[in-house]
């Protein structure tokens, strides 16, 4: 039997219970699993993407015109039409006609203005014309909007091109994530099988988070009642906890096989491997939802209940991970390497026969002869790869920078191309009057001359004479950097400065999504502090070390704002983006880097405890740093390295997926871990801990350990 392993405590008590009591544990996850999953996936509440509110100039406005146009708030769409013959010829008349007739027919539009009646919804040369169809309800669904995308399309060809865009229409015409999640589940087993030469042990690891999974994404449904999340919160629930959750099932079997190696019983190695890899679990997993909650700080609705929601996802990973996982190995008991690659015992054999070195081993020996050299050249690699980060844009996808062949993109090219492409980026002004008789006659020609602004529609005065608004047309896009520069422009000199424009207000989505850039920019620095000084309080208390935190802090911001410069040069700046699924060069989605930076600096604390819990377990029996860093890193970089590959295969298959933001977040989170495992952990470590030789272990009022001889190493977790 192995000795020195921890035999009692809460933890090993847990284990040793559902290893007995594994059929009761097994049958009450399931139920709990059904029921949950019945309740939240029938009953659960329905995505909220309304980003806007809070004390922005755009929130005010659009609060103004609810209060005082609220015939104007729904949601409406654009039909874009171009005619090669122009719009007068007879046959392309007919068919224009018929498609506004049917748009106008659907129960869930109302009155449809068709370009004949109104010249000014038509161009000087009649070939392009475009017409506004409003949507009967707020809450009207997709699927509901997916019929008039097809009936646009259908009426398509022959020199008329037909095309629906507005909100709706671009998530109507966007499909499921559809089989990402499948792609990733079926690389993270490959991995698995691979590692583990194994199918049953690789099989537990994957059904421990898909039953995890499916608890913590209904339950985040069914919190969605109380703080609602928008819809990609899901996407990201199942990526996250996908992750994860085999990670943490991954680092628990692959500690049972070592004690099962060591001559211990099914029941005690199952002891062993939830007191020591299960601790580490639960460490690693409440820095994921510590960082997680860290959005909270950001003082935005809907990234309040991402936090929760994502947060509930892990928790339930971590709970199966120490709870479920166990039960299943009492099952499993000696046949957890049934069914194995028949080239891995043979090897294996000869390893316990005459061990040698791994080269995981040699390579932390390489980097401690020149640690200096390695430390330097892996912070500049790092430093050069967040380089880009110092030009991030953020903002939010539109119609432009859909794939091609999308109904809303083709409306955007039409309406560009004959209304200019500030079309699709309108500024609504708005300002409060005390009667009906207030003249903006003097903003609106201050406006109309501002550089920048293609045209102005005419004031109108609200039914009830409290508010009056209009509307400007910019001569950029919606995803140009100019029009960002006018909203400031416009707000910061020209309407101050004219008379009656100091209660003017600039609001609409584009100036909308500007705030919303702005103020989640502003408020990025603190919950990256938050979250940093949470995760080094907790690794504080595992490692009990003040030097190692530091240094894990450090070490994982330089490696996060990488994987922001990632990001930024893929999605930004366009390089190799159409390979990766971007069609165009845009700003980064406003919440992709305030999501991505709690996941991904609990993520890389996660490889942290993995790694400095088994440094820690030799620093203590041998007091010499070297030995102890060189020997953790043999026992933990197969693992951290699988652990490593399952996260990259399931953050980048969500590039297969049809959300443009949520490819973003996967591209970066993908990056993130790999630079992590391989940069980070392979080089910048064990460096840094070189250098810092006995201060690694500095605790105010701790003495060192005495030094003992090493034992010899062994592979595992």
């Amino acid at each position: 039997m192995a000795t020195g392993t921890p035999r009692d405590g809460t933890l090993a008590g847990l284990g040793r219970f559902c290893f007995h009591r594994r059929g009761l544990v097994v049958v009450a996850w399931v139920i709990g699993v059904v029921a949950v999953a019945f309740a939240g996936f029938g009953y659960g509440a329905a995505p909220d993407n309304d980003f806007s509110g809070g004390n922005s100039q755009s929130a005010r406005a659009q609060e103004l015109m609810e209060r005082h146009f609220p015939q104007e708030q729904g949601d409406r769409l654009t039909l874009a039409i171009r005619a090669d013959k122009g719009i007068d010829d007879p046959a392309a008349k007919q068919r224009i006609e018929k498609a506004v007739a049917d748009l106008a027919a659907s129960p869930v539009t109302g009155p449809v203005t068709s370009p004949y009646q109104d010249t000014t919804l038509v161009t000087k040369d009649r070939r392009i014309a475009r017409t506004t169809i409003p949507l009967s309800d707020k809450e009207v669904k997709k699927s509901e909007v997916k019929p008039l995308v097809d009936t646009v399309k259908d009426a398509s060809g022959s020199g008329l091109t037909l095309a629906l865009g507005g909100y709706m229409a671009e998530r109507a015409e966007t499909p499921p994530q559809g089989s990402a999640e499948s792609v990733g589940l079926l690389a993270a087993a490959v991995i698995l099988f691979i590692a583990f030469g194994s199918l049953v042990a690789m099989g537990l690891p994957i059904a421990t988070a898909l039953l995890a999974i499916a608890a913590g994404l209904a339950l985040t449904k069914l919190v969605g009642h109380v703080l609602p999340a928008p819809d990609f919160t899901l996407v990201f629930g199942a990526m996250i906890g996908l992750g994860v959750g085999i990670d943490y099932a991954l680092f628990i079997v692959t500690r049972y096989r070592d004690a099962l190696r060591d001559g211990d019983d099914p029941e005690n190695a199952t002891v062993t491997a939830i007191a020591t890899a299960g601790r580490a679990v639960l460490f690693a997993g409440t820095t994921v939802v510590i960082a997680l909650l860290g959005l909270l700080v950001m003082g935005q609705r809907l990234m309040t209940g991402v936090a929760v929601a994502t947060s509930i996802t892990v928790l339930i990973t971590m709970i199966a991970a120490v709870t479920l996982l166990p039960a299943f190995l009492g099952f499993t008991g000696r046949r957890i390497d049934s069914l194995r690659l028949p080239r891995r015992a043979s090897r294996r054999s000869r390893t316990v026969a005459a061990p040698r070195r791994t080269p995981a081993e040699r390579w932390a020996g390489l980097v401690q002869r020149r640690p200096l050299v390695a430390a330097l050249t892996a912070g500049g690699i790092l430093l050069v790869l967040a380089a880009p980060t110092l030009s991030m844009r953020l903002g939010q996808p539109d119609a432009s920078v859909q794939p091609r062949d999308r109904s809303s993109h083709i409306s955007y090219e039409i309406l560009s191309e004959g209304f200019g492409p500030g079309y699709g980026a309108p500024l609504v002004f708005a300002a409060g009057i005390d009667s009906g008789a207030a003249d903006l006659g003097p903003v609106v020609e201050a406006v109309r001359s501002t550089e920048g602004i293609a045209s102005v529609t005419p004031p109108r005065t609200s039914a009830d004479g409290r508010a009056v608004t209009f509307a400007a047309f910019p001569t950029t896009g919606y995803q140009d950097e100019a029009t960002a520069d006018l909203v400031h422009e416009l707000r910061d000199d020209v309407l101050p400065r004219t008379d009656g424009g100091a209660n003017v207000l600039v609001g609409g989505p584009n100036a909308g999504t500007i705030d919303a850039a702005e103020e989640s920019a502003s408020r990025l620095p603190l919950m990256i502090a938050v979250v940093i000084a949470m995760a080094v309080v907790l690794m504080i208390a595992l490692v009990r070390s003040v030097t190692i935190a530091l240094q894990a802090a450090v070490m994982n911001v330089l490696s996060i704002g990488a994987a922001y410069g990632v990001v930024v040069a893929v999605v930004q700046w366009g390089w190799f983006g159409p390979a990766l699924g971007f069609p165009a060069a845009m700003p980064v989605t406003t919440w992709v880097p305030m999501m991505m930076f709690p996941v991904l600096f609990g993520l890389s604390m996660d490889y942290q405890v993995f790694l400095i819990s088994r440094v820690r377990e030799e620093y203590e029996r041998t007091g010499d740093t070297r030995a102890a860093v060189a020997q953790g890193l043999a026992r933990t970089a197969k693992v951290i390295t699988a652990a490593a590959a399952i996260m990259i295969a399931v953050f980048t298959t969500s590039l297969l997926g049809p959300d443009i933001a949520v490819k973003q977040g996967g591209l970066g989170m993908a990056a993130a871990v790999l630079i992590d495992a391989t940069l980070v952990r392979m080089i910048f470590v064990p460096a840094v801990m070189e250098l810092c030789g006995k201060a690694n272990w500095w605790m105010p009022g701790r003495r060192a350990p005495k030094q003992v001889p090493a034992p010899p190493v062994k592979v595992g977790v």
